[in-house]
């Protein structure tokens, strides 16, 4: 346990960045799941609606990526592979059809 203040104050600062960094990559694995669910939802029923459902997650997932990078919580090569897989799912379905 931590003796002085300085060191005290430290841990806690720590605990209170380890909970956002948590909540951001929470987050992160959330809206990679919800693209790839509209990815599937448009697979079955190829329509604008779903077609707009499916850019409007990957905005959502590439921003969100792109705000993790920036306060890093994510290295920018593991932000940069995470949108490429995303990217890539989305391009391969949206360019099959």
């Amino acid at each position: 346990m931590a003796n002085n203040k300085s060191a005290k104050k430290r841990i806690q600062v720590a605990e209170r960045n380890r909970l956002v960094n948590k909540s951001y990559r929470s987050t992160v694995r959330t809206l990679t799941k919800k693209t790839l669910a509209n990815c599937e939802k448009y697979k079955q029923e190829p329509n604008s609606d779903n077609k707009d459902l499916i850019l409007f997650s990957v905005n959502q997932a590439f921003s969100l990526i792109d705000k993790a990078v920036k306060k890093n919580v994510l290295h920018k090569n593991n932000g940069a592979n995470k949108k490429s897989r995303i990217n890539k799912m989305v391009k391969d379905l949206l360019t099959s059809k």
